[in-house]
């Protein structure tokens, strides 16, 4: 099976989230991460959701997702090349005086300890999904007590033909 991210522009209304995750749950699609925030359009709110399943299933789930009210536009990113990101906060046990190799192992992800406690800290990373991943295989040993992560946000690569655009 593969893994789709579905960018789906909605009018920002009560109930239209609950609307879309029904669709999702009664055509058997699990929902990986989702998203939602306002658009470069005032009033409209943009979904970002990761899913999987075969082409044919994602252009029907698109198709039913154009019908529900509020929905004004489904794009299929992952028929193009996409940019996708994610944040993660990651709460681990250490001690200051583990700071510093701590500090080594964050810092060629690019990741930031923003708090440090007298039993652990908090580290805040941003990336993909297998970035994100990978940080955390390596923290495993130290002991993760607490994680949150965004879903992915996405967006299409500014160098795709118009032509390519997989839209519904």
């Amino acid at each position: 099976m593969q893994r789709h991210t579905i960018a789906v522009l909605v009018n920002d209304q009560p109930g239209v989230l609950t609307r879309v995750a029904t669709l999702f749950g009664q055509r058997g699609f699990n929902i990986d991460s989702i998203t939602v925030g306002g658009s470069e359009e005032a009033g409209l709110s943009r979904m970002v959701i990761s899913t999987g399943g075969d082409d044919q299933q994602i252009n029907q789930l698109m198709k039913q997702l154009y019908k529900l009210i509020d929905v004004i536009s489904v794009t299929n990113l992952s028929a193009n090349p996409f940019v996708s990101r994610e944040l993660a906060l990651i709460k681990v046990s250490a001690s200051p005086s583990q700071l510093a190799e701590l500090n080594g192992i964050v810092e060629p992800f690019r990741a930031a300890i923003v708090d440090v406690g007298p039993e652990s800290l908090i580290i805040q990373v941003t990336g993909d999904t297998e970035k994100i991943d990978a940080l955390l295989i390596l923290l495993q040993s130290y002991g993760v007590l607490e994680l949150t992560r965004t879903g992915s946000v996405a967006m299409t690569r500014s160098i795709v033909p118009a032509d390519a655009a997989a839209t519904v």
